[in-house]
């Protein structure tokens, strides 16, 4: 995080450094920290209202009040209307000065779909300590959930699901909401036992319908992480083998795309064609892979939502960069950089949670072939599938064990 001293701030804020030492010390900036004699702050802290006034009062009143409604009744504004045209993001967040909960919130939600991962720690932090309303602090705890996978901290994660499970929830729809958040950010690490059975069902009746873009986005993510256990024998399901669900799914996911256009959903609509993309190329599919990327590319490039792009660098190997690369190689290069903060924080925590050790060490071609042996494919559909040849598909077998220290039959328990 980027830290600013007092004469910096000060001068940033347009106030005197001796009234902002006082602040820090009276507690009212949020994360100032002490070295010493000196205070330091961190460079996206927003300033404190000058409480000192009444009309700063009357501000500080109506700016945080519990309950103080949202534009949408749903944690995920960035994937509703709000956000409706592709490169208007700081318009639409400019749009809700009059709601500055919600302004804030879009505005984080907006900055983690660039990958500005610091911006978001800082509204969530501010959030959570606010006395905001019940959306505003479910989603500032998914927020923070977030966060903490790209930073690979278990004890951020662990608290971000805590500050959601305490919202103020005044209804059994409230609660419904909360059940969903904290499984939605548990399915990122492809944990998704814990959702609800009415949500496996793909029955979202109990959520808000604001809520249904969101909704649709994590049940493909759902859908995806089954058919990935399925694949390598993780999950066992009566009829069901091999990748013969992962070949079927996009049937379901390719009218949700349709509805997240007709929706005015863009965060939305680019969840869903990487995450359908991402299920093509798993199936073998790679024309309809790339189909889904390209149009996901082009909804992100207007406003620089590279930090969507990074988190399917894993799943989609090495044809992500193959795409990005005839678009723009400056592009590619900062999604790349930002995969790798992504995938380093991402096996962290994964295997925090699952008490393993994962490796980030594997190559493209290493995880294309990893991925293929853990599907029970023999060496030679291996090197069919990918146009290498079988010693190479021995040789990366080869490698994979060398640097995870795990059996082809285990392979599944690494990627």
């Amino acid at each position: 995080m980027e830290y600013l001293n007092v004469t910096e701030m000060a001068q940033k804020w347009g106030i005197s450094p001796r009234r902002l030492q006082t602040l820090c010390a009276n507690g009212k900036v949020e994360g100032a920290t002490r070295f010493g004699k000196a205070w330091m702050i961190p460079k996206n802290t927003q300033k404190p209202i000058d409480g000192r006034t009444k009309a700063s009062k009357d501000t500080m009143a109506s700016l945080f009040k519990k309950d103080m409604p949202m534009p949408r009744k749903t944690p995920f504004l960035h994937m509703t209307d709000l956000y409706s045209i592709a490169g208007n993001a700081e318009k639409n967040i400019a749009a809700l000065e009059s709601n500055p909960e919600a302004q804030i919130l879009l505005s984080a939600e907006i900055a983690y779909s660039k990958g500005n991962i610091e911006k978001v720690y800082d509204s969530a932090y501010y959030l959570l300590h606010k006395h905001s309303g019940f959306y505003a602090v479910i989603s500032a705890g998914m927020l923070l959930g977030l966060c903490a996978i790209w930073r690979g901290d278990l004890n951020m994660w662990r608290q971000a699901k805590i500050h959601i499970a305490e919202a103020p929830a005044k209804s059994e729809a409230d609660r419904d909401i909360i059940a969903f958040s904290i499984t939605a950010i548990d399915s990122i690490l492809y944990d998704v036992s814990s959702f609800p059975e009415w949500f496996k069902l793909g029955r979202f009746e109990p959520l808000h319908k604001d809520s249904l873009p969101a909704a649709k986005v994590f049940y493909a993510k759902y859908l995806y992480a089954v058919a990935y256990a399925l694949a390598t024998k993780q999950l066992e399901l009566q009829g069901v083998h091999g990748l013969s669900l992962m070949t079927i799914i996009p049937n379901t996911i390719e009218p949700m795309i349709s509805q997240a256009m007709a929706d005015n959903s863009i965060i939305a609509e680019i969840y869903l064609r990487m995450t359908c993309a991402a299920v093509y190329h798993t199936g073998g599919n790679d024309g309809q892979a790339i189909y889904h990327i390209d149009r996901a590319v082009a909804l992100a490039l207007p406003d620089k939502l590279f930090g969507i792009l990074a988190e399917y660098g894993r799943t989609l190997d090495s044809l992500l960069e193959q795409r990005l690369s005839r678009v723009d190689l400056d592009v590619w290069h900062t999604v790349r950089d930002l995969h790798h903060v992504y995938i380093a924080g991402w096996t962290k925590l994964s295997g925090s949670v699952r008490g393993k050790k994962l490796t980030t060490t594997l190559t493209p071609k290493e995880r294309e072939v990893a991925k293929l042996a853990a599907f029970g494919f023999k060496n030679s559909q291996i090197a069919k599938t990918l146009n290498i040849s079988i010693s190479s598909v021995k040789q990366a077998v080869m490698n994979v064990s060398n640097k995870t220290g795990m059996s082809r039959e285990n392979f599944a328990a690494i990627l």
